[in-house]
């Protein structure tokens, strides 16, 4: 979680360089509330995933995803996000989600 807080640290600071007092305040607002979404999203995943062989085998190939945007997608996270969605039938999250999610546990 700490990259996550670090990387949307870094994006904050470079939004708001170039932004007035007021949209900076509206830009911390979304991101902020855009990255609670991922997180009220995800909860419920890395609390029941914490101790999961395949989904912790996938923690690398999980941080390739997020780091290239969706670029780059390993054969353990794919077999990860089969495995989530399987268990998980009812969790609707994107990809993403699921990938940030798992660098948490």
């Amino acid at each position: 979680m700490t990259r996550l807080r670090l990387l949307s640290a870094a994006a904050l600071l470079a939004v708001a360089a170039n932004a007035s007092a007021t949209s900076f305040i509206v830009t911390t607002d979304s991101i902020v509330g855009a990255l609670k979404a991922s997180s009220d999203a995800t909860s419920d995943v890395t609390s029941s995933f914490r101790d999961d062989k395949i989904v912790l085998a996938a923690r690398d190939d999980a941080a390739s995803f997020v780091a290239s945007q969706g670029d780059i997608r390993g054969v353990k996270l794919e077999s990860a996000l089969d495995h989530i969605r399987h268990q998980a039938p009812q969790l609707n999250a994107t990809d993403a989600q699921l990938a940030q999610a798992i660098l948490t546990l």
